[in-house]
């Protein structure tokens, strides 16, 4: 701001002594100037784009995990409503995987055998997209699937947490963590230190 001021200042100056010379004002600059005006903005643009960045993988990340969270009640209510065992997963001819980046599905697996089959009568009730190439998305440990039973709860394991880390930006990861109830809570910067925890002030990473 100093410099912009200081650049008008000397424009103004400038222009003031042409016309007390000349009588007259000349419209231009010379190429010392427009070097210097470049310089400034160069020096601005450099130290602007970084935060911005750094502010457009904030939303991303933001968005995954409203996203993620989205496609997780979508399962519960279903398998609440419809009194069967519900799965979230990456699938892959109509196997789960652990291939959490690509895209993922919401299906009613109506034999409960724990795979989609169309000709079982299984049903794909929602979809998400694949995140962005070179981020990850990891569900505990090489988990294939969440399975939500008819009373909202999850199937097997306990519980387990979903973690989003851009490339690139590891301090901007989130992570959404899922109870054996099958309800779930978004990670927060409980410490104010810019890295999100989890409610036991666990630091989130794909590491």
């Amino acid at each position: 701001m100093l410099i912009t001021q200081s650049l008008r200042t000397r424009y103004v100056n400038l222009a003031a002594n042409i016309v007390q010379k000349t009588g007259k004002l000349e419209v231009g600059i010379t190429l010392i100037e427009l070097m210097v005006a470049v310089s400034v903005s160069a020096i601005i643009t450099s130290i602007a784009l970084p935060n911005l960045n750094s502010f457009i993988v904030q939303l991303r990340v933001d968005n995954e995990i409203y996203r993620l969270g989205r496609l997780l009640r979508v399962a519960r209510n279903h398998a609440i409503n419809t009194g069967s065992h519900v799965i979230v997963c990456p699938l892959q001819n109509g196997i789960c995987t652990t291939e959490w980046h690509n895209p993922l599905s919401v299906f009613i697996d109506i034999n409960a055998d724990k795979i989609f089959n169309p000709n079982s009568g299984d049903l794909v009730v929602a979809t998400k997209a694949k995140i962005k190439n070179g981020d990850q998305l990891i569900y505990a440990k090489n988990r294939t699937k969440i399975t939500y039973q008819a009373t909202g709860h999850l199937f097997g394991l306990a519980n387990g947490t979903f973690r989003y880390c851009p490339k690139n930006f590891a301090k901007k990861s989130r992570a959404l963590v899922v109870s054996g109830s099958g309800r779930f809570y978004s990670s927060a910067d409980n410490d104010k230190d810019g890295i999100d925890e989890t409610r036991s002030n666990k630091e989130i990473t794909c590491q």
